[in-house]
């Protein structure tokens, strides 16, 4: 490369989605979604048939073509999707996002976000919502939910598309260890996934969103090294399961392993398990926030008075 083709950070102008700590504490809420948010894998919910696959038959493919391939499983169904559409679906992110719109959400989660929300403003905190998922970004933005608004951020994987709208190649891919990133992006506030910033030094004081303020909602071992570092840092991890199936084989074990704090059905309507433990973790934020706010900064004053 010549010189005149090196360009700095400070040279190339664009500008990153950065949001810094303000006057109210930040609770930022952090989501899978298969599982969680809907009973069964997005892709399951109508595209994989229109593919003309058995949905187990599917994944055990995409199974083997990663183990064969030493690939990423993500990064393998990716591909199937791809490779399977040819000569039966366009596949754009209009079809992705349309197959979205018929994803199916556990009991209650439509009204819950902006409910939630609502409840924190109520309580002078500032309430978030965050996906982080190992499932299609396109196909997350088609829900009603997404639609509407309900989420700050969605980190899951995509597709890059070329001019003529078709998806030509994995823009990003989530899998269970690097979704930790985002929660780090989030506490910081650089929001980008590109976004270099989320190495720089913040002091403590200047963290966004400090982990004892981050909620982390899942229900398999692909959410584990997420809610490990939540509840390392003095954050809450809560493990869901199906209602209506009531297996809760996955959640014993998450808690017998100290990987979750707490579990509940995912069921998301007003006045069940779930809604009155958010609702307990934002009062008790309101408390915790008060006593950093007045003793850290006392703390800190009575540090400088000395020297």
């Amino acid at each position: 490369m010549a010189d005149t083709d090196i360009v700095t950070w400070g040279e190339y102008m664009h500008e990153y989605d950065r949001r810094v700590k303000g006057d109210k504490p930040v609770v930022a809420i952090c989501y899978d979604f298969d599982k969680t948010l809907s009973p069964d894998d997005m892709q399951a919910q109508g595209y994989i048939q229109s593919i003309d696959y058995d949905v187990n038959q599917f994944w055990q493919r995409a199974d083997i073509l990663a183990q064969e391939n030493k690939m990423d499983s993500n990064l393998a169904y990716m591909y199937m999707m791809v490779d399977g559409a040819r000569g039966k679906v366009l596949f754009n992110k209009d079809t992705l996002m349309k197959y979205g719109e018929k994803v199916k959400l556990f009991p209650g989660v439509e009204g819950w976000f902006e409910r939630i929300r609502q409840y924190g403003k109520e309580k002078g905190v500032i309430v978030e919502h965050y996906i982080i998922s190992s499932g299609l970004q396109e196909m997350i933005e088609g829900t009603s939910v997404a639609k509407a608004g309900a989420f700050e951020k969605i980190y899951a994987c995509s597709f890059l598309f070329n001019d003529r709208g078709e998806a030509v190649w994995p823009a990003q891919m989530v899998n269970y260890t690097n979704k930790t990133q985002f929660l780090f992006r989030i506490s910081k506030g650089v929001l980008d996934v590109n976004d270099p910033g989320v190495n720089d030094y913040f002091t403590p004081d200047k963290i966004r969103v400090p982990f004892r303020n981050m909620v982390y909602i899942g229900d398999s071992d692909t959410d584990i090294p997420c809610m490990k570092l939540v509840n390392g840092y003095g954050g809450y991890s809560i493990g869901v399961y199906d209602s209506e199936k009531q297996d809760k084989t996955k959640v014993y074990r998450m808690m017998r392993e100290n990987r979750i704090r707490y579990f509940a059905p995912a069921d998301y309507s007003e006045g069940t398990e779930i809604d009155t433990l958010v609702k307990d973790i934002i009062d008790r934020t309101v408390a915790n926030e008060k006593l950093e706010s007045k003793y850290y900064h006392d703390d800190l004053e009575a540090i400088a008075d000395s020297k």
